[in-house]
Order: C-alpha cells, then sequence, then structure tokens
C-alpha cells in the first residue's frame, strides 16, 4: 500500500505542475502529459489492487 501512496502523491504533485505550466503557457502539450499520468495512474493502481486481491484470495486457499 506505500507504493500505491508513493505513485498517487507523486502523480497528483505531476498533474497539478502540467496544469500550473498549462495555466502559464497555454500549450496543451501539458494537459496532454496530465492525462496520460492520470490514466497511467489509475491503470497502475488498478493492477495493484488487483494483484492484493489475487494475493489474499490465494492465501484464502
Amino acid at each position: 500500500m506505500l507504493l500505491l501512496r508513493l505513485v498517487g502523491i507523486l502523480a497528483l504533485v505531476s498533474i497539478g505542475v502540467s496544469f500550473a505550466l498549462y495555466v502559464v503557457y497555454r500549450d496543451r502539450r501539458y494537459l496532454r502529459f496530465a492525462w496520460r499520468v492520470l490514466v497511467a495512474t489509475l491503470l497502475l493502481a488498478g493492477l495493484l489492487m488487483l494483484f492484493y486481491a489475487a494475493e489474499r484470495f490465494l492465501v484464502v486457499l
């Protein structure tokens, strides 16, 4: 769970910085980067949660 929290914090910081850069420079590449970070973070979080659930399921068996 520590890994998931660390990834979440880093993702929030990078998305926040990207939005701030977009506001300052009005360059859409910062929004695209923020979107890619969000999608990648959600996919990683989903995979980690699936791994944790599978681990718990295997321990029960």
